[in-house]
């Protein structure tokens, strides 16, 4: 089963919040049909510890004050280079550049769909681009 309509909506308040923040390289990942307890993972990179900060802060205070949500959790520190949002259906991850190439999640999840960062919709896998950060895969 896809994502729900308001974990879609959700996410791309995510995506809002961060990229107000100058957050680079958006991707939301559907896991719906994989993982029966999340719906969505929105990544996100920040320049520095001082960004990061401000990216989760904003996040927190949109969903808080537009969706009346808080996280049902939190995971990793700025100062580790990752740390994690979650509100259950959407968990968030911000990174640092050195970090996001690390976990590659993108690839770890290469098989799932991704959804526009502004609409929600589905994006065909052949549009999807790799991160700006991204290090390509060795053959």
């Amino acid at each position: 089963m896809p994502a729900t309509t308001d974990a879609v909506a959700t996410a791309i308040d995510v995506v809002r919040a961060a990229e107000d923040k100058k957050a680079a390289d958006s991707v939301i990942l559907d896991v719906a049909d994989l993982l029966g307890l999340v719906d969505l993972f929105v990544l996100v990179t920040g320049a520095n510890e001082p960004q990061m900060k401000a990216i989760l802060e904003e996040v927190e205070r949109v969903l808080k004050q537009e969706r009346e949500r808080r996280p049902e959790r939190r995971e990793g520190t700025v100062q580790s280079g990752w740390s994690l949002l979650d509100y259950g259906d959407v968990v968030v991850h911000v990174f640092d550049p050195e970090q996001r190439a690390y976990y590659d999640l993108e690839r770890l999840w290469a098989d799932v769909p991704r959804r526009d960062v502004v609409t929600g919709e589905a994006i065909a896998p052949d549009t999807v681009r790799p991160p700006t950060g991204a290090v390509p895969a060795e053959s």
